[in-house]
């Protein structure tokens, strides 16, 4: 429904264009958003606040203007000006029967579409560092990388996932000294703590199970 409205918006607004508007704004600036209130209709837009200062137009005139410019159609039931210049869709009980409706016969495949024309996108996400402790957001980062990879193929884009491992380098290389020196103080040794080194509490049971794994074996 968002996009339906969407639509019938850009229309009404290149209706304007050459007389109330001076151009065709950016498809990007036609948008409407679900309302935090249902006092204030089922979705609303910014749109007239947006376009008001290069039309040189009064936000709630300019809004009215966008309103008498919709097409007819079965989705709005009614639209008003709110506060400085929005405008509030409310919907007809038939839309909502409809995309119902919708729901019911496509399943899965509901809300599916080809927006991104098969476009392809690399998508990386999570690369825990190896150098740290892992932690909730790690989880985190993993469930909406891949929720939003899923999401772009459902809307007809190409995702490529990509996770880098990141076990190799400069860093690693520190680790892998940070936890000798930890080693090493298991076996007595005192030795003065570089300043890049790794100087977490989490380096130092790492120490402790490679004494207790080799011993002597790394002095």
């Amino acid at each position: 429904m968002k996009q339906q409205l969407e639509q019938l918006l850009q229309t009404a607004v290149s209706g304007l264009v050459g007389g109330i508007l001076p151009e065709t704004p950016e498809p990007g600036a036609v948008a409407v958003e679900r309302t935090r209130e249902p006092k204030h209709g089922d979705f609303a837009t910014n749109i007239a606040l947006r376009l008001a200062k290069p039309a040189r137009r009064n936000p709630r005139e300019l809004a009215q203007a966008i309103i008498a410019a919709l097409p007819s159609n079965s989705l709005v039931a009614r639209t008003e000006v709110a506060g400085a210049g929005f405008i509030n869709f409310f919907l007809t009980a038939d839309a909502y029967a409809r995309e119902l409706t919708s729901i019911l016969e496509k399943g899965d495949r509901y809300g599916q579409s080809n927006i991104g024309h098969g476009e392809k996108v690399m998508l990386e996400f999570v690369s825990a560092n190896p150098t740290g402790p892992l932690h909730v957001g790690h989880g985190r980062q993993a469930a909406y990388g891949a929720t939003l990879a899923n999401l772009l193929n459902a809307v007809g884009y190409k995702v490529a996932r990509e996770y880098y491992i990141n076990d190799a380098g400069r860093q690693v290389d520190i680790l892998t000294a940070s936890v000798w020196l930890r080693y090493l103080e298991q076996g007595g040794e005192v030795i003065p703590f570089p300043s890049n080194g790794y100087r977490g509490d989490y380096v130092k049971p790492i120490g402790e199970l490679l004494r207790a794994k080799v011993g002597a074996q790394f002095h």
